[in-house]
């Protein structure tokens, strides 16, 4: 199919709930993706942060050759080895003291919310069951994940929300203290908000949470499915912080490309839940759990670990100091290859420019741009979308 004959099929068939630059995506390399006219575009966004590993990594393709001849599916009617290996690789390599398998990270936040309230009724009686979640928050689509996104503009015309969400200001303590009742069964926050613009949370920020919650016996919820899994350096990004959660949700690169959320969560919350509370069709499947340990495995390793460290440093800095010689560049932030652009107005144009010269990067929150490049990046890719942002933006 030609891409004109594909864009005007997608018009008439597919839900139009995306608006798609007119290219066509055939086939990946490394850090590139190549449309059907064979231009090769360098990728700054990874599938939204979760391409880590990059596009063709022959170790990821063997792994799912390995494994495709074998168990798809069987439901989680029965136990199936997989599923319990990744677990018990989360587990050893986090906070938690077990893991639940699920399709996406909008289930990921469903089942920290559904689980936050059980444990709520069964702790501390049913009135517990209030949420105070942060403004510019991201948390999915779904209504109850979208219920604790602390953007209006993506409720428009799906209201009412569900009931029992409150929202803080993110990195403000007196906030969050102002809002926390009897009610409240937990707190829920990016560790670095993502769709909201790249704000990392400040230690103090984070800590006070923490000690909120302890206070007051109520759970925190870290959101880690875009900042979490490497992306800011470390495995989970509230390790910068030496803070820990109760619950938490993964999602995004957890296994490579291929549909999977996690919740984290510890055996006190967990002695809340019992066979019935929650389920999953697809979620764990044996394929998808072996193609998650090869990835959680490669994505946990110091030497990853410290190169994205490295080039996320390198990556701040050649922004810094472009932004030192083009006025519109307002602000540079965020924690390892996880970075946002503040820009005087809105990018719009200048991600299509970008793109035109062979860039990928998205927006996000505000007038920012955010750039996540897959873990494998390398100075000479980022040199290349140095050249490329700024040809742009001096434009």
């Amino acid at each position: 199919m030609t891409p004109d004959k594909l864009k005007r099929a997608e018009k008439q068939y597919h839900l139009g709930t995306y608006t798609r630059p007119d290219f066509v995506f055939t086939h990946g390399a490394g850090v590139y993706l190549y449309d059907a006219e064979g231009k090769a575009y360098l990728d700054f966004v990874a599938g939204i942060a979760v391409n880590a590993l990059g596009y063709g990594d022959p170790r990821l393709s063997e792994c799912i050759r390995e494994h495709v001849d074998g168990l798809w599916h069987v439901s989680n009617l029965f136990y199936t080895e997989p599923q319990v290996r990744l677990a018990r690789l989360l587990v050893e390599n986090t906070f938690a003291h077990k893991a639940f398998f699920c399709n996406s990270g909008t289930e990921a936040m469903e089942g920290c919310l559904k689980i936050a309230r059980k444990w709520g009724h069964a702790n501390r009686g049913d009135q517990c069951h209030a949420v105070i979640a942060m403004e510019g928050s991201f948390h999915g689509r779904s209504y109850g994940s979208l219920s604790a996104t602390g953007q209006p503009a993506l409720a428009e015309g799906f209201e009412p929300m569900l009931p029992g969400v409150t929202f803080a200001r993110f990195n403000d303590l007196a906030s969050v203290r102002e809002r926390v009742t009897s009610q409240t069964c937990a707190i829920i926050l990016e560790p670095v908000q993502g769709e909201g613009g790249i704000f990392p949370a400040t230690e103090d920020f984070l800590k006070g949470v923490r000690e909120i919650c302890d206070i007051n016996n109520c759970l925190l919820i870290f959101d880690e499915i875009q900042c979490g899994l490497g992306r800011t350096g470390k495995f989970c990004a509230h390790e910068h912080y030496s803070v820990t959660p109760d619950l938490m949700a993964l999602a995004k690169p957890l296994a490579g490309g291929l549909p999977m959320g996690a919740i984290l969560l510890t055996d006190a919350v967990a002695a809340a839940v019992q066979p019935g509370n929650h389920g999953t069709t697809f979620g764990g499947g044996p394929l998808v759990s072996q193609v998650a340990s090869h990835v959680v495995q490669r994505l946990r390793d110091p030497e990853l670990l410290a190169h994205v460290d490295q080039q996320g440093a390198y990556l701040k800095s050649c922004l810094e100091t472009l932004q030192a010689r083009c006025s519109k560049i307002l602000e540079v932030r965020g924690m390892g290859l996880m970075v946002g652009i503040e820009l005087e107005s809105d990018p719009l144009a200048v991600i299509k420019a970008c793109a035109d010269q062979g860039l990928l990067i998205c927006k996000t929150g505000g007038n920012a741009v955010r750039l996540l490049p897959p873990l494998i990046v390398e100075p000479a890719h980022i040199d290349e979308a140095m050249a490329i942002l700024g040809k742009v933006l001096s434009a």
